[in-house]
């Protein structure tokens, strides 16, 4: 079993990658970069497609999601490996540079290490079975878009345009011997609440306070426990109001001497339990359900509400007995790598994936402090995620 890399070439592809802009959004000049790499190495141009998951998206996508299908080699069920071509828009103009044994932005910007040390590491690993014709499973590798902004790629990828793979290893994160066998759902909420303006020192009776009636709702909320981090027998989440005013970013209400009529907010609910995400959200509602029917002026009037929800993400658990974990710690234990088996309080594309029933275990390569503009890769971890696609391409 070949377990060789080319580090000059799969180090010269990330610094190819993680030059080339491609915000979330706007991806297409990082898809076409792809693309022509691999065509470049040899890979037929029709085994490369793009699907129409941009349509489907409800945000401006230049492109839809990059899918490369190879057939195998060998006898094999067909696997999928995936990466998200986006990056975060602190990313914008980022310039790789080398130094010592990372790699570091050399302005004031994040790197865009998440994810394009998965790009690359993928891209790597294609070619290399390529050059050196090394015998492989018949693979499909998922180039998604929009991961950052809403894990939109993955969320709208059609199976059938997958070939039906029975597992998928997905590269997002730092150490490559960590395996994501887990993670949290994410409910996303809104809440408005139209109340009553008036005059605040001439008739403050005959208004209705949005604001006031959103804080005795939130200290409702707090009250019975269900704020932050939230324990209910054996089932635990969060919770987080994270936008309070107006809803285009403005305040709740305009003066002071004005009863506010309008309040804004939005925040989220995550559990491991899916059901108790469901069950936070609703005390959220309940909550703001039960103040505004008891509130009103003195001339009997009441506030209105308007509650909407919606699943961002999917919580899964996987079996230790799965396949793709147990392939995944065996490579790693080849290349000398101690496996780690870790559940996460974040959504990523592994999330969608495992939904739409293609069990997922999500590894590192390198990049670390994302999001911000200390980011940096190391860039023996990213070599470790480069050998082990290779290892896991060969049997999967």
């Amino acid at each position: 079993m070949n377990t060789q890399i080319d580090k000059k070439q799969c180090l010269n592809d990330l610094i190819k990658f993680l030059s080339i802009e491609g915000i979330t959004g706007e991806e297409k000049n990082i898809a076409n970069a792809v693309e022509e790499d691999l065509v470049n190495s040899g890979i037929p141009r029709e085994y490369i497609k793009y699907d129409n998951s941009n349509k489907k998206i409800p945000l401006p996508t230049q492109v839809g999601n990059l899918i490369v299908k190879l057939p195998g080699t060998i006898k094999s069920e067909r696997i999928m490996f995936s990466c998200h071509l986006d990056t975060v828009p602190l990313c914008k103009g980022a310039v790789p540079i080398i130094k010592e044994n990372k790699i570091i932005p050399k302005g004031n910007t994040a790197l865009g290490g998440d994810n394009r040390t998965g790009v690359a590491s993928l891209v790597s690993m294609l070619k290399t079975l390529y050059k050196n014709n090394i015998p492989h499973s018949p693979i499909t590798v998922l180039f998604t878009v929009r991961e950052e902004s809403g894990l939109w790629g993955a969320r709208k990828v059609e199976v059938k345009d997958l070939d039906k793979p029975v597992r998928c290893y997905n590269i997002d994160g730092g150490s490559t011997n960590e395996i994501v066998i887990g993670a949290v759902g994410c409910d996303r909420w809104e809440i408005e609440i139209f109340g009553k303006a008036e005059h605040a020192g001439l008739a403050p009776e005959k208004g209705i306070s949005s604001s006031m009636i959103a804080s005795l709702a939130l200290a409702d909320i707090q009250k019975n426990g269900w704020f932050g981090k939230i324990v209910k027998g054996e089932k635990s989440g969060t919770s987080n109001v994270g936008i309070f005013g107006g809803k285009n970013g403005g305040s709740s209400g305009q003066s002071p001497n004005t009863v506010t009529d309008y309040t804004y907010i939005k925040g989220e609910s995550r559990s491991y339990d899916q059901n108790f995400v469901s069950e936070i959200t609703d005390a959220f509602e309940q909550s703001f359900t039960k103040i505004c029917d008891t509130f009103t002026n003195a001339d009997g009037e009441k506030p209105n509400l308007k509650f909407s929800r919606h699943t961002d993400y999917y919580s899964f658990n996987l079996n230790f007995n799965e396949k793709v974990i147990n392939n995944a710690k065996s490579k790693l234990s080849t290349l000398g790598l101690e496996p780690k088996l870790v559940k996460i309080s974040g959504g990523f594309d592994a999330n969608w994936l495992v939904k739409k029933d293609i069990p997922t275990i999500t590894f590192g390569a390198g990049h670390n402090m994302c999001h911000t503009v200390g980011e940096y890769v190391e860039i023996d971890d990213y070599f470790n995620a480069c050998n082990l696609s290779l290892l896991l391409a060969q049997d999967g």
